[in-house]
């Protein structure tokens, strides 16, 4: 058998996985790892921030269900990484992080750059490992993809000595696949979800969490005719649904539909396929009773540390949606006189009309604008802040993998995200919506737009502050500003010092035209939107947030 050094055995098991794409910063402690991707068919994207390079592998795993793979040297560059290991846990997204590691026999000696990743990440990870036997790679490899995509998915970290990885190995005969664990749905809970159903008046579905698939999506909109149940999905998962289905109710994000709200609490059945239910979906963990819900709870995800751990369910079910929608789908149908259309009558009535919010860019204008005109197939993409709700509230999201936004509420990543939908979907427009302080989280990232010249979009929601920190300031310590007052750059003029076209918007009556050019170019551009600190959000302004009446 052939010999080969253990980075480039590294490379040939990442492959053997099916892995075509990674995401890096490079460092000199995996050296023979990047030597070994010189010759390989791996597309390395070389990120300008740790944590952009692991926010876009997170963002790639989301729009592939196979972990996306993120590199990074040891010290500043795995604490940088953390931030999209922190999204990848909250996600439920797998990906694994390959960290160059001091040599062996010179750790505890606190050596340049050493830090202890399994203190470091086992609140973060699933799996925190070294491997210092370099014929061990492929089984360690091999296992995190495992670990990485079963159960509840999440990130897996691996610390890689720089020594160890230059060390001669014997290259395997075989190297080997992982593949995810389906659990089924048994006969037996089939059975009494159909006797729920039959006895059931006030249904409703609710749609979440990861390991989801266009199939499995199809499935499940399938079972949702069927049996005529309202469907709701909850925080940044609205992909995961027709938004023009008529059965299809809204999402449980931040500010939702006080309607749809109302109506999970009056259920009588509430069927949560692969959501957690946790914070904001739950509306602050209010929106059901803990630990034993009104309503008839049927829990159906793949981790089973998550059935119970917060509500009780009546009926627990330890499966993927894959799994669960293929088989809910055989259901039968008989005594279903449920037709109901108000559920989505109420989210039009939510949705359609877009508040105005005055101000020289009126985002309700520039939504209504951009929702008629954005290709039907666009990927949108978002980080965190008070904008986002412009995207998740009136955004008519139709297919799975249109959707690529962080549950865990972090700022930054909307960038990265493009970059990675960008790079898997070359063909399809993507949007990202950024705020002035969120896209300063990982503006560097730009250059990656540039370099590969991605079809993307950039939106920035310029108000000149941290929005909603000023919103929580101005509802709990009216007129009291401290620290969120943003000096910004002009954001079209660092855009076009990447090379990147990039438009201004002070006014409204500028935006279709905008737009239209954005389009029209065929590599990346920006839209800088220059609004008003006024508008809190959508619906709340600063005076109604301090309480003062409009006529005051």
């Amino acid at each position: 058998m052939a010999k080969m050094i253990a980075g480039h055995l590294l490379v040939r098991a990442l492959e053997a996985q099916g892995v075509d794409r990674v995401f890096c910063v490079p460092g000199e402690s995996y050296l023979a790892v990047l030597d070994g991707l010189h010759d390989a068919a791996i597309d390395t994207v070389v990120a300008r921030q740790e944590g952009g390079a692991a926010m876009m592998a997170e963002a790639d795993a989301k729009l592939t269900g196979r972990p996306g793979i993120v590199m990074v040297t040891r010290g500043p560059g795995a604490t940088n990484a953390a931030s999209g290991v922190h999204v990848a846990t909250q996600d439920s997204t797998p990906l694994i992080l390959l960290v160059g590691q001091i040599a062996r026999g010179v750790d505890g000696r606190e050596a340049f750059q050493e830090v202890d990743f399994t203190q470091l990440y086992s609140g973060l990870a699933k799996w925190v490992t070294e491997v210092r036997d370099p014929d061990r790679l492929p089984e360690t490899l091999a296992h995190a993809f495992s670990v990485a995509m079963g159960g509840r998915p999440g990130p897996v970290v691996i610390a890689l000595p720089e020594d160890m990885l230059r060390e001669e190995v014997q290259e395997p005969p075989v190297l080997p696949y992982s593949s995810a664990v389906e659990q089924g749905v048994t006969e037996g809970q089939l059975a009494d979800l159909s006797s729920m159903l039959a006895g059931a008046r006030r249904p409703i579905m609710i749609l979440g969490g990861s390991r989801w698939t266009p199939d499995a999506c199809r499935s499940i909109q399938l079972f949702a005719e069927r049996q005529q149940l309202p469907v709701a999905v909850s925080f940044r998962r609205q992909q995961l649904f027709d938004h023009s289905h008529p059965l299809y109710a809204g999402d449980l994000g931040i500010g939702a539909n006080p309607a749809l709200v109302d109506r999970i609490r009056s259920a009588d059945l509430v069927i949560s396929v692969g959501a957690r239910l946790s914070e904001n979906p739950s509306q602050d963990f209010t929106l059901l009773d803990i630990p034993i819900p009104q309503q008839d709870l049927v829990h159906i995800h793949p981790g089973p540390e998550e059935l119970g751990r917060i509500y009780t369910p009546v009926l627990s079910v330890c499966a993927s949606p894959i799994s669960f929608a293929t088989a809910a789908g055989q259901l039968p149908v008989e005594h279903v006189r449920r037709h109901d259309e108000s559920a989505h009558a109420s989210y039009l009535d939510w949705t359609d009309v877009l508040p105005r919010t005055g101000g020289e860019v009126d985002m309700g204008e520039v939504m209504t604008h951009l929702r008629a005109e954005a290709p039907s197939d666009a990927i949108v993409t978002n980080g965190a802040g008070n904008y986002s709700i412009w995207a998740h509230r009136f955004w008519r999201f139709q297919s799975f993998g249109t959707q690529v936004a962080p549950t865990s509420g972090s700022m930054g990543y909307g960038l990265p995200a493009a970059v990675a939908a960008g790079l898997r979907c070359p063909t399809q427009r993507v949007f990202c919506f950024a705020g002035d302080g969120c896209l300063q989280m990982t503006i560097q990232e730009l250059g990656v737009l540039a370099e590969r010249q991605l079809r993307v979009t950039v939106l920035v929601v310029d108000n000149g502050a941290y929005g909603t920190i000023r919103m929580h300031q101005e509802k709990q310590y009216p007129k009291r500003l401290s620290a969120t007052d943003l000096k910004n750059p002009d954001f079209a003029e660092v855009a076009r010092a990447y090379g990147i076209p990039a438009f201004s918007v002070t006014g409204t009556d500028q935006f279709p035209a905008t737009l239209a050019a954005a389009l029209s170019i065929e590599g990346p551009s920006l839209i800088h939107l220059k609004t008003s600190i006024e508008a809190l959000t959508p619906t709340l302004t600063i005076d109604a947030a301090r309480g003062v009446s409009p006529r005051a």
